[in-house]
């Protein structure tokens, strides 16, 4: 019998092809490019590259005079020389709003600098090559990000949520006849992620025999290729217990069959299904703020860090590779921690009657 692919391959598979769909409608002298970067990238990244890539040579053929008489796949590599950093800046200026097809799109700080960054990366690999005799991109400078506050939820705010998930009371008529076959999965997934802060796409690539309820741990496949253990307690494992109870009575759809967590359709959860049902039920508690998965992950971060101080010990457990992302993200925690600091030292001893006062 031969065993079916993991999620995470599954995911690549699947990128690889639409790569080699947007690829095929760009100059072919851009394959040789992503072949190059395919060693030491993510799939999820060499597509995104593909995507930023696809609207860089689309301005081109749209803007550029001598690119709107060809078709963009007939774009010769000679164009890129042509270029100068003033157009890239008007590139990136025409990225903050513009209509295609009809359709209105927008790039936020974080969306620009993502496609500079890829077109930065595009030409400093046929300028490395000399393939092309000038590198205009690395002289513009990258958009200045500016962060924004983290959306948490607080302790009561979690066990509200947790709460209307088990007993779906605010639902219509008809969720409610949906919710009776999917509160234990949908409590088990959520309990999960507030208690781990795994990433979503890490949560429904999970199969039933990378849960290890002896060592309440779990097998995860992180961004990059590496598996680690990440730890739970006894509220994540008691609605782990409940749901796989549940789940060993199902028979899954073929190919799904490893699956831990399934859809309504009996097959792997989708990323997009979940992020529904985490819209869903925090739609249905009073003054809940807006969450999505990512938003739970944060969470967990925030009790984490609070709990432990170790900031180490959060970028470990969350997956971050370098713990300045982390610390990037609980700053504002670190400076209410400093705050404290201020109490704690006493350059004089206070008098008697000041203590009385």
């Amino acid at each position: 019998m031969t065993k079916s692919k993991a999620y995470y391959e599954e995911v690549d598979v699947k990128n690889e092809l639409l790569l080699r769909e947007q690829l095929d409608a760009l100059p072919p002298y851009c394959k040789q490019f992503f072949i190059a970067i395919e060693p030491e990238t993510q799939s999820r990244t060499r597509l995104a590259y593909a995507y930023d890539l696809t609207c860089f040579f689309h301005y081109l053929h749209d803007n550029n005079p001598i690119c709107k008489k060809m078709d963009i796949k007939d774009i010769p590599i000679s164009i890129l020389d042509e270029i100068k950093p003033m157009d890239i800046e008007e590139y990136l200026y025409h990225l903050k709003v513009y209509e295609k097809d009809g359709v209105a799109h927008t790039n936020e700080e974080r969306g620009i600098s993502r496609k500079l960054a890829s077109l930065r990366s595009f030409y400093n690999y046929f300028f490395k090559n000399e393939l092309i005799d000038t590198n205009p991109a690395v002289k513009v400078s990258m958009p200045k990000i500016h962060e924004k506050n983290i959306i948490r939820l607080d302790v009561d705010e979690v066990a509200r949520l947790l709460d209307e998930v088990e007993s779906g009371e605010n639902l219509t008529e008809r969720q409610q006849k949906y919710h009776e076959r999917t509160k234990t999965r949908d409590l088990a997934l959520l309990t999960l992620m507030l208690g781990t802060g795994i990433r979503v796409s890490e949560c429904v690539g999970l199969n039933i025999d990378d849960i290890d309820l002896k060592n309440n741990g779990i097998k995860v496949h992180r961004k990059g290729g590496a598996e680690v253990i990440v730890y739970f307690g006894t509220e994540v494992r008691d609605a782990l217990c409940d749901y796989l109870e549940e789940r060993n009575g199902i028979t899954a759809v073929a190919g799904h069959e490893e699956a831990l967590f399934l859809s309504l359709q009996n097959k792997r959860i989708s990323v997009r299904a979940v992020e529904n049902l985490v819209k869903k039920y925090s739609k249905l508690v009073t003054n809940l703020k807006n969450i999505t998965p990512h938003k739970l992950r944060s969470t967990y971060g925030t009790s984490l860090y609070r709990e432990t101080g170790d900031i180490y010990l959060v970028a470990d457990v969350l997956g971050h590779k370098d713990v300045n992302t982390t610390r990037k993200h609980y700053a504002a925690i670190e400076d209410d921690r400093r705050r404290k600091a201020a109490k704690y030292v006493h350059l004089r001893e206070e008098d008697d009657e000041k203590k009385e006062d």
